[in-house]
């Protein structure tokens, strides 16, 4: 087992969390495998941390229990790195994942690798029980707290600051979906699926969102403007994830969420919620009445711009130079299976470009496939940027400090949050989506949307 489990020790003493503290762990939010409590008790070795615990489908069965963490392949995938497949838990290859490949790509100021407790299946069940009610209903019936684990991954809490709440001085904290910044650039995207070299995989995904009735209406963020390192476009970006914010904004005081939803989809901001969010923040931003919102986006703005930490997730982002289209056909040499994409095609001109890379020697198809799985983790991670206003207003020595037109001084720290290892298996999972994304959007163009809307409405929305 990885040695660093060690890090859930204390005094010699290892930390098993049992039955009687998940009364102090309160539900903060999930994502699609993750569900995070936060800290509410009084230890020390605690306060001011969130816990991570996996999630497991609702199918009326146990959870099979496997004996490694990694399948025979993503052993071949991930051996060169550190200790990863001498892991024989999946929590515990994810934090090993996170402090050996994420956080040097990403900067260590800005990734936090986190620690592993263990935790008795009383404990588990208990938090399960406690926080079920304060789950959006949708998630509840699709997942719930995996009571099989051994470990959970305990966390700084990054939407405050240390001891922020005792030094008087409020902090707010906005987290940020970024999503894929990037246009994909690979040769082997196909000649039908050319939309994809100058339409947004976000925008295209909306569209199919909304057809699904995933999402009420289209978000008018662009990924291309928050990446885009002109401050003007990074601004309106911004703007845009505060009017639809969906699961991709939210905003905490303090740790508690005052915009947003926690672990669903939020509505658009209308006048009522604008309202009562620039109430809330009179408390921290302080700027003159009616623009205390105005003050936050653009402090928000300032930070992105000045800090350079989405430059350095674009980079691990376009890790992803072969796109899925590219990458499937390495994953399947990977697998030693025939290639499920190829026997699909049926000119002579596509089998021919795909062939170079099935002639590929094993070692560049396994680097293909991993960074592409690292790239697919950098498109869905998130970014959590906290705020202080600097009682002694001057820049001082900090590099981390944000001075707004106001004259206000805050300083900042910003974490990438949700560095999930991602199965091997998804590579599948990750064409097939791609498929369905590209397949509607080439309905929209011809007109050809089904009974829930028509072309024209969808076109105008996606700027096109």
């Amino acid at each position: 087992m990885c040695d660093f489990q060690i890090r859930g020790r204390t005094h010699g003493m290892e930390i098993v969390l049992k039955e009687k503290d998940a009364v102090d762990w309160v539900y903060r939010g999930e994502g699609a495998a993750n569900i995070v409590l936060a800290y509410t008790g009084s230890s020390p070795a605690f306060i001011g941390k969130v816990m991570r615990v996996q999630k497991a489908p609702i199918n009326g069965s146990q959870r099979a229990r496997s004996p490694t963490a990694f399948t025979k392949y993503e052993y071949l995938l991930w051996g060169d790195i550190g200790n990863l497949v001498s892991c024989t838990d999946r929590d515990i290859a994810a934090q090993t994942f996170v402090q050996h490949v994420m956080s040097p790509l990403l900067g260590s100021k800005h990734v936090d690798a986190g620690k592993l407790v263990k935790v008795s299946r009383e404990f588990l069940e208990l938090a399960e029980k406690e926080v079920r009610s304060q789950r959006p209903s949708w998630r509840v019936n699709t997942g719930k707290i995996d009571t099989q684990r051994d470990y959970a991954l305990i966390l700084s809490d990054h939407s405050i600051f240390p001891h922020g709440a005792l030094d008087g001085e409020p902090c707010i904290s906005v987290e940020i979906k970024p999503k894929c910044g990037f246009i994909p650039f690979s040769r082997f995207i196909t000649h039908g699926n050319a939309v994809k070299r100058c339409m947004t995989r976000f925008r295209m995904h909306q569209a199919l969102k909304l057809h699904q009735e995933e999402i009420s209406e289209f978000s008018d963020y662009d990924p291309l403007d928050l990446f885009s390192g002109s401050k003007d476009r990074i601004l309106k970006a911004v703007k845009d994830l505060f009017s639809t914010p969906q699961n991709n904004f939210r905003v905490f005081l303090n740790g508690s969420l005052i915009f947003g939803a926690l672990g669903g989809s939020a509505e658009n901001t209308d006048v009522i919620v604008g309202e009562a969010f620039e109430d809330a923040l009179k408390s921290d931003v302080r700027a003159d009445i009616g623009l205390c919102t105005t003050s936050l986006l653009q402090l928000v703005t300032e930070t992105l711009y000045k800090s350079g930490v989405l430059d350095r997730l674009l980079e691990v982002q376009k890790l992803d130079s072969l796109d899925i289209e590219g990458a499937i056909h390495a994953y399947y040499d990977v697998i030693s299976e025939p290639c499920v994409v190829c026997g699909q095609l049926n000119e002579a001109e596509e089998l021919h470009r795909y062939s170079s890379l099935h002639s590929l020697p094993l070692d560049q198809s396994l680097k293909i496939v991993k960074n592409f799985l690292i790239a697919a983790t950098a498109k869905d991670c998130s970014l959590m940027i906290s705020f202080r206003r600097r009682v002694c207003e001057e820049w001082g020595s900090s590099n981390n400090t944000i001075r707004l037109e106001s004259g206000k001084f805050f300083d900042y720290k910003a974490h990438f949050i949700d560095l999930d290892l991602k199965p091997m298996k998804k590579m599948e999972e990750y064409y097939e989506l791609d498929k369905k994304i590209v397949s509607l959007y080439r309905k929209i163009e011809k007109g050809k949307v089904g009974d829930i809307s028509n072309a024209k409405f969808y076109k105008s929305k996606l700027g096109k």
